[in-house]
């Protein structure tokens, strides 16, 4: 079964080094066989091995066209929540220097549910879509978490041809379960509730 819009016709895709990946005959979604999917004890250790130094110049340039939309779109008395914020939480340090409220959430690191609890002006979804394990219900809940109006920014990689997915690097990070086209991203503007969606090279902006 599809995990976005749980279709069952289903497809294998590639066998890609010892991966099997499938494709959603309806939404286009790629994603792993779920024998392959990580545990959360693998989970955690690969994202500790992440190396996401707040301080990191080069780290803080590759979430900089999420932070810059957010900066453009948001006057810095809105209150955001990092989702999925990870062990270095860069966006939420760039914007809090700008004078942004943030609240941190990540499942491993930053587990506190009560968080989950209100809705924000927006949310920061940045490299995370990609490992849900359950999008269609990881999505609900962050339009859920929006207030009116809200947006929802996001940053991942989209699917690139497919005669050029073995050789795409994006796929070989074993916590990467799921992989999005332009088509999903619209299924999930649709099915999910949201009034639109923006895609711009990879930053995704739902709207409530």
């Amino acid at each position: 079964m599809c995990p976005l819009c749980h279709n069952t016709s289903i497809k294998e895709f590639c066998i890609s080094g010892d991966i099997l990946f499938l494709e959603c005959n309806a939404c286009d979604l790629v994603f792993k066989h779920a024998s392959h999917l990580p545990t959360a004890e693998n989970e955690k250790k690969r994202y500790l091995q992440h190396e996401n130094n707040v301080e990191d110049s080069h780290y803080q340039d590759f979430v900089s066209p999420i932070v810059t939309r957010i900066i453009q779109q948001q006057p810095n008395t809105s209150i955001g929540l990092d989702f999925g914020a990870g062990p270095g939480p860069v966006i939420a340090k760039l914007l809090k220097d700008r004078g942004f409220s943030i609240i941190l959430y990540d499942p491993f690191f930053y587990p506190e549910n009560e968080s989950l609890n209100t809705t924000y002006d927006f949310i920061i979804c940045s490299e995370v879509m990609e490992h849900f394990h359950a999008p269609a219900k990881e999505f609900k809940l962050l339009q859920k978490l929006l207030k009116p109006n809200g947006k929802l920014y996001c940053m991942t990689q989209l699917l690139p041809k497919k005669e050029e997915f073995n050789r795409w690097y994006y796929k070989n990070d074993r916590t990467h379960v799921v992989f999005y086209s332009e088509k999903n991203i619209h299924w999930i503007k649709d099915e999910i509730g949201f009034s639109s969606v923006t895609i711009e090279g990879n930053v995704l902006v739902f709207t409530k």
